[in-house]
Parts: structure tokens; sequence; C-alpha cells
């Protein structure tokens, strides 16, 4: 005949899934193998604290450190026990030195022998975090140039300027557009224009590297920068660093007079961000600019400074 209580630790134990169970106050009723085996490999003592550990004093600890997803857990496991809520579920980041790891955590409630008891199980979902993930950038990103596309611009544009706005910083955009880009695809191809764009997309990258910079595909063969706290000299600095480069890599579109080369015109718009503007103006004075330069001649740079 089984023994019940052998029976059950033996399935609880061959569960990938990490399994704890407290009482009210939060000390370990029981903890499976995949628990104690996480526990070893995140800390060398772990088997002696497991003795004295307090599960609601843990979390606490990490609250009271500023962990967002300690607290988020304490309140969580709190409420289920004071019977505020049936059960909780929270998702969290646990990384570790070599690989980055999703958890889900799920607590539920359950009594015996007229006491109540809660199980704690962290499922691993770091796969299907990691699928999101990409999903969500490639979301983000242009098709062919895989820089960021519109939709995305549009977002960072806007957190950015109220970001500037928050902090009296200046806030410059650049628009460039690729002179005589339809002789370049007539002459050579569509393939060869879908190269050219993924160079000038390439350089663009150099040139945003910071968290406040951003280059993006805005349409066609025009692209945009954003620079958060850049004033307009920092901003022409950079663009004129791109034109140099861009000249350097020495594009062949010999129909485009008088380089016979693959240039860009630009516009760039600077302003320290307000509530007497929005980021609009500011992407619409960039796109004026950039029309004054195709306008007079391509191959050019246009700025004006609105701070």
């Amino acid at each position: 005949m089984l023994d019940d209580k052998v029976f059950l630790r033996s399935i609880l134990n061959t569960i990938p899934d990490h399994i704890v169970v407290i009482d009210k106050v939060g000390e370990i009723i029981y903890e499976n193998k995949s628990w104690q085996s996480f526990g070893v490999q995140n800390s060398s003592n772990y088997i002696a604290m497991s003795q004295q550990y307090n599960y609601l004093h843990e979390c606490k600890k990490a609250a009271e450190q500023g962990d967002e997803f300690g607290v988020s857990a304490l309140k969580g496991i709190t409420a289920v026990i004071s019977h505020k809520q049936a059960d909780f579920y929270l998702e969290y980041p646990c990384h570790s030195d070599d690989e980055q790891r999703w958890f889900m955590m799920r607590v539920m409630p359950f009594s015996h022998n007229n006491s109540e008891y809660y199980v704690i199980n962290h499922n691993n979902i770091t796969e299907r975090k990691q699928a999101e993930n990409k999903a969500k950038q490639l979301a983000r990103l242009d098709g062919l140039t895989k820089i960021a596309n519109r939709r995305y611009f549009d977002s960072v544009l806007n957190s950015e300027w109220r970001r500037c706005e928050r902090l009296a910083l200046p806030l410059s955009i650049a628009m460039i557009d690729v002179d005589n880009f339809k002789l370049l695809n007539d002459t050579y191809g569509h393939q060869q224009g879908d190269v050219c764009l993924q160079q000038i997309a390439n350089l663009l990258k150099q040139y945003s590297k910071r968290p406040s910079d951003l280059c993006a595909r805005f349409g066609g063969e025009e692209f945009v920068l954003i620079y958060g706290n850049t004033n307009s000299l920092q901003a022409t600095a950079n663009i004129d660093r791109i034109v140099t480069q861009l000249k350097a890599l020495n594009i062949e579109n010999k129909h485009s007079l008088p380089s016979k080369i693959v240039t860009v015109s630009v516009g760039i718009a600077t302003i320290i961000p307000s509530n007497n503007s929005c980021a609009e103006d500011l992407l619409n004075e960039a796109d004026k600019l950039l029309y004054k330069a195709k306008t007079a001649g391509k191959n050019s740079v246009r700025v004006t400074d609105l701070s």
C-alpha cells in the first residue's frame, strides 16, 4: 500500500516549478527539490538559511530596499492571507550573472486540520518573456533598415519632449532626406536603393547611441534623428560628422550632379520644450528647413534655434 505522504512528496519533487508552502505568518512548512536546488545555486549557505527562513520577512526586506517586485509580492501575499483576494500572481525578473530569467509567482490558499496554508509556486517563464521581448523589439523596427520605425519614433519623441520640458533641457530634431534617390533607383535598381538606405541607417546609428538619442526611418528615403538634451550647436556638429562620413562612403549616384555620389539634405530644429508648444511643432519646423535645403540646391543643412 502506498504511503500517501511519501507519494505526494515524490510527485511534488518531480515538478520543475519551485514550490514552497508557508503558514499565516510566513514560516516555511515545505519546499520541493526544485525550490531547494534553485536556492543552493543562488546562495552557498541556502540550506542553513532555509531552516530559519520566513518568506514574508524576506519579501519585506526586499521591499524596504526599494525592490518594486518585493513590494508587490508582499502586498499580494498579505492580501491572500487576509482574505482580501482569492489568489495572487506576479511576473518578475530574476537575472543572474550568466543569464536573464523571468518567473511567474502564484499564491494559492488551502486548509488542513483547521489551519490555513499557502502554496507559492514560481514558474520559469523565461522562454515566453524572451519571445515577447523579441516581438516587441521587431514591432519597433523598420523592416528594411532595422532602425526605429515611424510609430516608435512618435512614441519616443513625445516621451523625450516631456522629459526635456520637465528638466528645461534643449531638444533637437534633424530631418534627413536622400538627394536624388529616384535617380539612384532608376539607374541602379531598387535593390541597390535598399542597400543605400541600409548604409545610411547604419551610419545614423553610430551617431545616436545615448539613451536620449534615436534614429528612425521616417518614410521612403527620409530619416529623422532625436537628440535629447542637445543644443543647436551640438546637433549641427553631429550632423556635420554624419554628412562627412556619408561622403566618405562614396556611394555612387552618377546622374546626381554635380557630386555624382549619394548626398543628403538636412533640416535641424532645436527648442526647450514648454507648454506653449508641442513636439509636432518642432517636427514641422525641421521639415520646413529640410524643404528649404532641398529647394536651395540640395546637399546642404539648414538650422534654426527656437529655444
